[in-house]
């Protein structure tokens, strides 16, 4: 072989190499977003029973429901307070999942970490999708489900929806989402 020759065959080992080394990584790329979406999906199916099991009037929601959001959050401060956490967005009608972000902040009297599980139960298929894109207005208050301490709620959705914050301690009685932002985290999709 001439050296011409010995440089081309190169080149194509090389190329070769590169294209079998960027398939293993997106394999493994793959494979850890399949992974990260099964914890999330196991979450949500978790908040739910939990939701349930403290709830009638939220099975019966949800019976009549376009779809949900399930999301496990962390939020905590001094003062001012912040905090973060990962979901997903079921629409029932199609039973697409949709994985997203949320971001809360605020300013209050407190200190402390909380964590818990927020899930959103939405009336009509045009709220769920002004959720998704981002239209949804945050600043709703919506009152919770009944927790260990045995609260009564109404069974209705408020503004096309209706919210439950379950903590290590129940769910509680109202659940304020005023400075929340939710996102498509298209990393996860």
């Amino acid at each position: 072989m001439t050296r011409y020759q010995l440089k081309i065959c190169s080149f194509i080992k090389l190329l070769l190499f590169l294209f079998s080394a960027n398939t293993v990584f997106a394999q493994a790329v793959d494979g850890v977003v399949s992974q990260r979406q099964f914890e999330i999906n196991a979450r949500a199916d978790q908040a739910l029973q939990e939701l349930f099991d403290t709830n009638s009037n939220a099975v019966e929601l949800f019976e009549n429901a376009a779809g949900y959001a399930a999301f496990s959050a962390t939020k905590g401060g001094f003062f001012v307070t912040v905090g973060g956490g990962t979901g997903v967005l079921v629409d029932k009608a199609s039973d697409s999942r949709t994985y997203m972000r949320m971001g809360t902040g605020g300013i209050g009297i407190g200190a402390g970490i909380q964590t818990f599980n927020l899930v959103i139960i939405f009336e009509n298929q045009f709220i769920l999708d002004a959720f998704k894109s981002g239209g949804w207005d945050s600043s709703a208050t919506a009152q919770a489900a009944a927790g260990q301490a045995g609260i009564s709620v109404g069974s209705s959705f408020v503004d096309g929806i209706a919210i439950y914050q379950l903590t290590d301690k129940g769910l509680m009685a109202v659940a304020d989402v005023a400075s929340t932002r939710f996102w498509v985290a298209d990393n996860l999709n």
